[in-house]
C-alpha cells in the first residue's frame, strides 16, 4: 500500500511538472516556436480542432510561424482562429500559407513576461508541496492504523521529502531557462 501511495505521489509530481512545461512552451519569447499554437482551437468542418490536424505550422526563421492549411478553403477560419487565440500575432496570408512575423518584445513586455513565468513556476511548487502534504497524511495514518510501523512511516516521510525537493528543484531550472529566454535580447 505504501508502495502504491509512493508511485501515486510521482506520478502526480510528474504531472504537475508536464503541466508546467506544456504552459511555459506557449510563452512567447520572440522567437517563433510551433509551441505558440499549440491552443489555438479552429473551427472546420462542423467541429473544433487544434490547429496542428487541419495545417502543418514551420518555423524558416527565427522570427516567423508559417501555417500551411492541408485544404486551402479554411484558410480564413485558421486565420480567424490565430487572432481569436490573442497571441499578439498579426497572420497574413497569400492565398495558400499564413505568415506569422514575429515581432519583438520592448523591455516592458519582457518584465511582465518573466513575472507571469515566475507566477507559473509558483503555483507548480505550491501544486507539488500539496501533493506532498496529502501523501504525508496518508502515511500518518497509516501509522495511526499499525499499516505501517512509525520508524519505517519516518523514512517515508523523509523520501517524500527529497523526492518534493527534487521537482521544485527542477520547476525552478524551468524556469530560469525561460526567464534566461525572455530576457535575451
Amino acid at each position: 500500500m505504501a508502495e502504491k501511495l509512493m508511485k501515486d505521489m510521482e506520478h502526480r509530481m510528474e504531472k504537475t511538472l508536464e503541466t508546467l512545461r506544456h504552459e511555459l512552451a506557449g510563452i512567447r519569447t520572440g522567437k517563433a516556436t510551433t509551441a505558440l499554437l499549440d491552443t489555438v482551437r479552429v473551427e472546420m468542418y462542423g467541429s473544433t480542432m487544434p490547429l496542428n490536424q487541419v495545417a502543418s505550422v514551420s518555423v524558416p526563421e527565427a522570427r516567423l510561424l508559417v501555417v500551411q492549411p492541408w485544404d486551402r478553403k479554411g484558410i480564413h477560419e485558421i486565420e480567424k482562429a490565430i487572432l481569436k487565440a490573442n497571441l499578439g500575432l498579426n497572420p497574413s496570408n497569400d492565398g495558400t500559407v499564413i505568415r506569422l512575423p514575429i515581432p519583438p518584445l520592448n523591455e516592458e513586455r519582457r518584465r511582465e513576461i518573466v513575472r507571469l513565468v515566475k507566477k507559473m513556476g509558483e503555483d507548480s511548487k505550491v501544486a507539488i508541496r500539496n501533493i506532498r502534504r496529502d501523501v504525508i497524511e496518508s502515511v500518518k495514518k497509516m501509522e495511526k492504523s499499525g499499516e505501517v510501523p512509525e520508524d519505517e512511516g519516518k523514512r517515508r516521510e523523509q523520501g517524500i521529502q527529497k523526492t518534493t525537493d527534487r521537482f521544485i528543484t527542477e520547476i525552478d531550472a524551468l524556469v530560469k531557462k525561460k526567464d534566461d529566454e525572455v530576457m535575451e535580447v
